[in-house]
């Protein structure tokens, strides 16, 4: 079986992570590479970690023929990718999509106008998308047309609570998410905030009270609840390129503890490939997932009865994004979750 793939985008961190990473699937064949502001430049002189390789010529998304590709990973700013989809799936109905960006991501289009600023330019499209969190809507993305690939903040933060939520046991007001993030995250275009002085040897916080992945962790885990659910989310800038770790404050309901939920975790992952749940009370660290589409949670109970720590950390370029993004592209075209995606760690 052979998958004709387009990436839109190609020229950022999860562009280029997608290639990285499909150069090695076995089903997938790159015919096309967007990158606006950089059109008729080879791939390797983007990035030259490519130089081996022979890759299609970077091109304007407009010159994009749909009826050339099976499948288009679309990695462009939000906004920018209901227009281009609307306009390609409106060309060829049975494209498949997996979107990065956070258009697709939530279903309520007023939520989506609240935190974005603007109507949905899609809505047909935004109301069928899936969203793309592998491991918890498994089943509706094998027959899905477009995935709305989740955020590498909230992939990081859902995997461990969903489970906990669904099952009762945490306290659904009692939930906060410390989290912090690699420089990767902010992705490539250059910025001032984001030259090595401004940010080596320090870190700080941002988005503080009103990050945009707050809507799609209130999203998801009041599906998880079946109640509305309003966490306490703040980001962290770190000074490291990948890596994502959240620290999460919960307290148990009832009697449940630490050990419970440590064992609510590990039998909801048990047979998952990418997620594991260490043993009781060790600390996750960021370096022993880097570069690979793993997941590594822990959970420590706290000092105060009743309360746990749950620590979750993956890589942001990975199963926070590109990564993801292949394995919601297996499902969606009948192959092994895993295919393509089994590299170990890079460490150290």
């Amino acid at each position: 079986m052979t998958i004709r793939i387009a990436v839109l985008g190609a020229s950022g961190y999860t562009g280029s992570e997608l290639v990285r990473l499909l150069v090695r699937h076995p089903s997938a064949e790159l015919v096309a590479l967007t990158a606006d502001s950089k059109a008729g430049r080879p791939m390797a002189e983007v990035y030259p970690q490519f130089a081996h390789l022979r890759l299609p010529t970077l091109t304007r998304i407009e010159d994009l023929d749909p009826a050339a590709v099976d499948v288009v990973f679309c990695a462009l700013p939000h906004a920018t990718t209901q227009v281009v989809l609307k306009d390609l799936i409106g060309r060829r109905g049975d494209l498949k999509v997996v979107d990065l960006s956070a258009d697709f991501r939530l279903a309520d289009p007023e939520a989506y106008a609240k935190w974005y600023g603007h109507a949905h330019q899609a809505l047909d499209l935004q109301g069928e998308a899936v969203y793309g969190l592998a491991e918890i809507h498994r089943d509706r993305i094998k027959n899905a047309r477009l995935v709305a690939n989740p955020g590498c903040y909230t992939t990081t933060s859902l995997l461990p609570t969903i489970p906990l939520l669904k099952a009762g046991a945490i306290d659904p007001d009692e939930i906060v998410v410390d989290a912090k993030t690699g420089m990767s995250g902010a992705g490539r275009a250059a910025k001032e905030g984001m030259l090595f002085s401004e940010v080596a040897e320090g870190m700080h916080a941002y988005g503080v009270a009103n990050h945009r992945h707050t809507a799609e962790l209130d999203q998801e885990m009041s599906l998880a609840a079946g109640r509305p659910v309003q966490p306490t989310f703040t980001p962290h800038l770190a000074p490291m390129i990948r890596g994502i770790y959240a620290t999460i404050y919960v307290r148990g309901t009832g009697a449940a503890g630490g050990a419970d939920l440590h064992r609510i975790l590990s039998e909801a992952y048990a047979a998952e490939p990418f997620v594991t749940v260490l043993p009781l009370g060790q600390v996750p660290q960021s370096r022993h997932v880097k570069g690979s589409n793993n997941v590594q949670i822990g959970v420590v109970p706290d000092r105060v009865t009743g309360r746990a720590i749950v620590l979750s950390t993956l890589d942001n370029l990975v199963k926070g994004a590109s990564g993801q993004a292949i394995q919601n592209m297996n499902l969606v075209c009948g192959l092994p979750e895993t295919t393509g995606l089994e590299q170990v760690a890079l460490f150290p």
